[in-house]
């Protein structure tokens, strides 16, 4: 049975049978009992997946025609299906879980974002995402990298990058290389005010990442708090607990 790729959706499908291997072992070395997988697309990770017994599998799937093809492929993944976008997904397992994809690039960055909606749940997640935006969510402060994605997953999320994947391991072959990274919970979140502020505070001072973080975030504080000398620095020098400790003195 045949399918179409459908450049709509950035469809990349896995063909390199190592690297699909490294993803599942990456995993399975974290014991999941539940696993969702992000398009499964043609299936090269989620062939795995469906031999352990005691897994209990989810694939989330937009693509009808990928569904079809799934189904007629691999028929043990009846009843795991779920058609529909995983942007729009409800927390597809009351337990705790794992997730695992090679992530459409054109919506990775909302794809963290959900992810940290479910954080409270999420026990790893194992990730293909393009290079850049899996090194800027590595990232440590005083690197070009170092941003608001990276900030607002590692406030939450221990990243560990695990390797990097070449454009012809994928049919077609994307324009850019691709890095595979693991998210695991960290022991202690950062106190802070609310996530609300901590959100707003990283967001505003990225927007004028170039300048010092006082002409930056001024709106957000009294004058008397934007003497502090920390206020000379830039954003991307400020490490995810002083973004937190920060809160507590915004307005």
């Amino acid at each position: 049975m045949q399918y179409t790729l459908k450049k709509s959706l950035g469809q990349h499908f896995l063909k390199d049978e190592s690297i699909s291997k490294r993803i599942v072992e990456a995993v399975m070395d974290e014991h999941p009992q539940h696993l969702v997988e992000v398009g499964p697309g043609a299936g090269a990770i989620t062939k795995y997946f469906l031999q352990y017994p005691d897994l209990d599998f989810k694939a989330v799937e937009l693509d009808a025609e990928k569904i079809t093809y799934l189904e007629h492929t691999f028929p043990a993944i009846k009843g795991k299906l779920l058609h529909q976008s995983f942007l729009d997904a409800e927390c597809p397992f009351t337990e705790r879980f794992m997730i695992v994809g090679n992530f459409p690039y054109n919506i990775s960055s909302q794809i963290l974002f959900k992810v940290l909606d479910w954080k409270e749940q999420v026990d790893c997640v194992v990730g293909m995402f393009q290079k850049e935006v899996a090194q800027r969510v590595a990232s440590k402060p005083g690197s070009k990298a170092y941003g608001i994605l990276s900030i607002l997953v590692q406030a939450y999320f221990d990243v560990e990058y695990l390797f990097d994947v070449d454009e012809q391991a994928f049919n077609p072959p994307p324009k850019v290389k691709s890095g595979v990274i693991k998210l695991k919970p960290i022991k202690a979140i950062p106190l802070m005010q609310s996530e609300q502020k901590f959100k707003l505070l990283v967001k505003t001072a990225f927007n004028q990442r170039r300048k010092m973080l006082r002409n930056g975030v001024k709106g957000l504080f009294d004058p008397e708090e934007l003497k502090d000398e920390l206020f000379n620095k830039r954003a991307e020098q400020l490490s995810v607990d002083d973004f937190a400790a920060l809160t507590f003195r915004m307005r």
